[in-house]
């Protein structure tokens, strides 16, 4: 068996080191040119620790993230039952786990403001917190009509600070009455509105009758409530994350292509995935990604999905 001389064996390993270095070098200089905003993710989510969660971002390759922060522990008729704190009993953070993880981070973490919707105090307790810094409201993720009065008040409170509400909505659990919310992009054409989670994303399909079905399946037919929300009111916006934004990427992939086509500009990455990894099966998010490099129509609607949409929703603050 020949055995490699010391000076060779020495030279190869140094060789194959600067080749490693040099790949990963690579590999930051390609993450730096193609940077990628989530803007949605919480504290404590499930227990994962802030520096699970700053493994997780980092293996998705994302580069700056926002923090949507719960409401208040309550329990009230707001909150459905069992889901006292609007992120449905998984331990999320609230706005102080929010602030603290954005200021020993200030280049790659940001956070958001959030209440139940009627709690007396909600709005003083969202101002308080813009006030510091917070750059949206949200997650608004409470059992109360997206029309109501309370609701109202924090729309108004979002365009006073000039940021974005983010409302997930899910029938007869949150913000409730989806095909009334027409009324309140109307009414309040100077707030950004971010629309997330199951019935947002079911209702991309014009044949989505049955409305307690939060997970459709199988082909879509253009020109759903949400298709026709994005089209039609400027201040709405798309929230891309979870398992429901995923499912409406997934399960049509012709229709993907034209919807995110169409809305390219309207269109924000979030991951809202609740796990340790930040890759594979168990990540949504990271799934999200490759599912919109896939399907996108080009690289410039790619950029603006994952990265450029949300520097221009949030209007300098990233």
């Amino acid at each position: 068996m020949y055995a490699l001389p010391r000076r060779d064996f020495l030279a190869s390993s140094l060789t194959g080191s600067l080749l490693a270095v040099a790949a990963f070098a690579r590999a930051a200089e390609e993450a730096a040119a193609e940077p990628i905003i989530d803007i949605h993710q919480h504290t404590n989510y499930r227990a994962r620790t802030s520096a699970e969660l700053i493994a997780h971002q980092k293996a998705m390759g994302v580069t700056q993230t926002i923090l949507l922060p719960a409401g208040s522990p309550v329990s009230r008729a707001s909150t459905a039952e069992g889901k006292h704190n609007g992120l449905g009993g998984v331990g999320a953070g609230g706005n102080e786990t929010a602030l603290t993880m954005a200021r020993q981070y200030p280049k790659e973490f940001y956070f958001g403001a959030n209440e139940v919707t009627d709690l007396p105090e909600a709005r003083v307790e969202i101002a308080r917190y813009l006030e510091l810094g917070a750059i949206i409201i949200g997650e608004q993720k409470f059992g109360v009509e997206c029309d109501s009065a309370e609701s109202q008040i924090l729309y108004a409170l979002a365009a006073e600070y000039g940021v974005p509400i983010l409302m997930h909505f899910q029938y007869k659990t949150y913000n409730m009455g989806f095909e009334r919310l027409h009324t309140m992009l109307a009414k309040y054409p100077k707030t950004i509105f971010i629309g997330h989670a199951q019935t947002w994303w079911a209702n991309i399909d014009r044949n989505h009758a049955d409305q307690k079905v939060l997970y459709p399946t199988g082909k879509v037919t253009a020109g759903g409530l949400t298709d026709k929300y994005l089209a039609d009111y400027p201040n709405m916006f798309a929230d891309m994350s979870a398992g429901s934004g995923l499912n409406a990427l997934t399960r049509d992939e012709d229709h993907t292509r034209g919807f995110l086509d169409r809305h390219q500009a309207k269109i924000l990455y979030g991951s809202d995935c609740d796990d340790h990894v930040g890759s594979g099966a168990a990540c949504s998010g990271s799934q999200t990604i490759a599912a919109i490099r896939k399907l996108a129509p080009n690289k410039a609607a790619e950029r603006k999905i994952l990265f450029e949409n949300a520097k221009s929703v949030f209007m300098g603050r990233l």
